[in-house]
């Protein structure tokens, strides 16, 4: 039985005038946090500020990449090869990387967005590209990636260190895919039904999916939507009801220095 878990929180997705989610609240209940580095979300000015914030609560940094699609928010499937998945992951980690840098940090971890996460928790070429740029920008991150996908199989494959995420506002197929967030009951809406999620996820390591099934999951990190509008609600019922189980909230550890090898 696990008796912690890592609570990350995707966010620093508003960008000019527009503003997402309520970050500096959020950030008081979770572990990790998710910065968007300018392709779904966030710009110059809020990547800087996101990173300040979550320093000043002694939460962990980390990359969240996406397809280049400002418009749809990084959610529209798109073609695109492993080479252009490798490219646009080690620029957004780069980028994110000089930030943090500027105000005497480092990153932790990457986690992919969105529908550049789904599609590579599924396909292994691109699970292999993106974990490759990972490893190639810094082999000390860990990569998030969806319990029992082909992303936690590739970076395992790679020698690259994972956690594998789970989902508190999510839905499960019986494969243990995310349930379409076009389909009905995708998000879960009610805190008391996802914090029952969680605790079961935690303490026995399964999920029942929307079919009814008990699926086998890992649960080392889980994520929490900022941009849902209970996010602070369900941030705060969770990790309550997580130290009230005995369960530790804490960060994965991050591996030692090591020089990032080749393709």
């Amino acid at each position: 039985m696990t008796t912690r878990i890592d609570m990350n929180c995707d966010m620093g997705e508003s960008y000019g005038a527009w503003t997402m989610g309520n970050d500096a609240a959020v950030l008081q209940y979770v572990s990790s946090a998710n910065i968007a580095c300018g392709f779904h979300g966030g710009d110059p000015a809020t990547m800087r500020k996101t990173v300040a914030a979550a320093l000043k609560q002694g939460v962990a940094l980390g990359a969240h990449p996406s397809l280049q699609d400002l418009a749809g928010f990084g959610r529209r499937a798109m073609q695109i090869s492993p080479d252009e998945a490798y490219d646009i992951v080690v620029y957004q980690i780069g980028a994110l990387a000089g930030v943090a840098a500027s105000q005497g940090a480092r990153l932790h971890h990457v986690k992919a967005h969105g529908a550049l996460y789904n599609m590579a928790a599924k396909d292994e070429h691109l699970a292999r590209a993106i974990c490759q740029a990972v490893k190639d920008v810094d082999a000390t991150l860990i990569l998030y990636g969806l319990a029992g996908s082909r992303l936690i199989e590739a970076a395992r494959d790679i020698g690259l260190a994972a956690a594998s995420e789970v989902f508190a506002d999510r839905s499960y197929q019986d494969d243990g895919s995310l349930t379409p967030r076009t389909r009905a009951g995708a998000m879960i809406e009610d805190v008391e039904q996802a914090v029952a999620q969680v605790v079961r996820m935690v303490r026995e390591g399964k999920v029942r999916s929307v079919g009814g099934k008990d699926v086998p999951v890992q649960a080392d990190t889980l994520c929490i939507h900022g941009d849902q509008p209970n996010a602070l609600v369900f941030a705060s019922g969770i990790r309550q009801a997580l130290e009230a189980a005995g369960i530790e909230v804490r960060t994965p550890p991050p591996r030692p220095q090591a020089r990032a090898t080749s393709r």
